[in-house]
């Protein structure tokens, strides 16, 4: 009779334990159901704004070569449809000094398009084309990102359009170097897979709403991709749509960030102990006619203090273009307020030709 009554109280043990065990597979299906339908519900939404982008570079021939060896250099990458009337947004790098740019909808179709304006320093363009029945995409706020965050990329890797990738957001707030030299600043970090191909596409939310222009990856690293954030991304598109171009403002010096004698940081109070060391002084500069000279350390500008040539870079806005401002330089051990005027910016790219 014992034995009778453990086997039965053994095989409840089983049937509880399996039971269990159905329960807990049954609640991780559920919820890789609502992941998989939240990827498919994105993708969906914005798959039809998402295009390819294609462009031709003419090749400068050698001195002395034959015209007629007419050569071009074809590239591309990826854009999405964010207004009703054919604006597509896009990275600078993608269509920058392109001879043609022509555009593959998802539904087959192609049309020429036209360059609305572009922007080096933030790795942004705006292209449009003249076609009806386009799907803008919902734009969101990257303020509102959260690392951790369920995000897709939609592009066109390697030609293959419309592929999709999921991930998550790593972190936020990163700087990207931009080829004009310029910190690209509120950067979103993603381990969703990007590719060559995929730079101008669109980084979104699970709900599809776009928080990010896909931009860059670190090779040979893997799951470290990066992609401006959505509120950057507007900020630019509608001054390239109004005036075609981002003005800011530059003074015309070159230099590097240089750390500072601690006995100067003390004698002179000064709230950094690092400044930027001029290099060189561009002829005919807002900084030539206000007598900058090799050697002297930038510490201060318009009140505030600058450590370095990116804290420089974020004061010289569109803002300071024509206004007299004060900057304050470090002289052989002698601090100086200089006056000086900055100019409209006209950005200089490093090429990679």
């Amino acid at each position: 009779m014992k034995q009778l009554l453990h086997t039965v109280s053994q095989n409840g043990s089983e049937v509880a334990g399996n039971s269990l065990v159905e329960t807990a597979a049954a609640s991780d299906d559920a919820l890789l159901d609502a992941y998989s339908r939240a990827i498919v519900s994105a993708a969906e939404k914005v798959s039809p704004s998402v295009v390819n982008i294609e462009v031709r570079h003419e090749i400068k021939t050698r001195p002395g070569a034959d015209p007629r060896l007419h050569q071009e250099a074809r590239g591309g990458g990826s854009g999405f449809v964010f207004t009703p009337d054919g604006f597509i947004l896009t990275n600078s790098h993608v269509v920058h000094r392109a001879a043609r740019i022509e555009v593959a909808l998802v539904d087959g179709r192609r049309f020429q398009a036209d360059l609305v304006g572009d922007d080096p320093e933030t790795d942004l363009a705006v292209v449009r084309i003249n076609a009806p029945g386009l799907v803008p995409v919902s734009l969101g706020d990257s303020q509102t990102v959260h690392v951790g965050q369920v995000v897709i990329a939609v592009g066109n890797p390697y030609g293959f359009q419309c592929t999709v990738t999921a991930g998550v957001v790593s972190a936020l707030g990163r700087s990207l170097r931009s080829r004009s030299g310029r910190l690209i600043d509120n950067v979103i970090q993603t381990d969703a897979a990007l590719n060559p191909g995929n730079s101008g596409g669109p980084l979104v939310t699970s709900r599809g709403d776009v928080i990010g222009v896909n931009t860059a990856i670190i090779l040979p690293a893997q799951g470290i991709c990066f992609a401006i954030g959505i509120n950057t991304a507007k900020f630019v598109a509608g001054r390239l749509i109004k005036e075609g171009k981002i003005r800011r403002s530059y003074i015309g010096v070159g230099g590097q960030t240089a750390p500072l004698l601690r006995r100067l940081v003390r004698f002179h109070q000064v709230p950094v102990e690092s400044g930027i060391l001029v290099l060189s002084v561009e002829p005919d500069s807002p900084a030539q006619r206000a007598g900058l000279q090799e050697g002297d350390v930038i510490v201060g500008y318009d009140g505030q203090p600058v450590g370095g040539i990116d804290d420089l870079h974020r004061l010289l806005t569109e803002a300071q273009v024509g206004v007299r401002s004060v900057l304050t330089v470090i002289r052989r051990a002698v601090k100086l307020a200089v006056d000086i005027t900055p100019e409209e910016s006209k950005p200089k790219l490093v090429e990679n030709e």
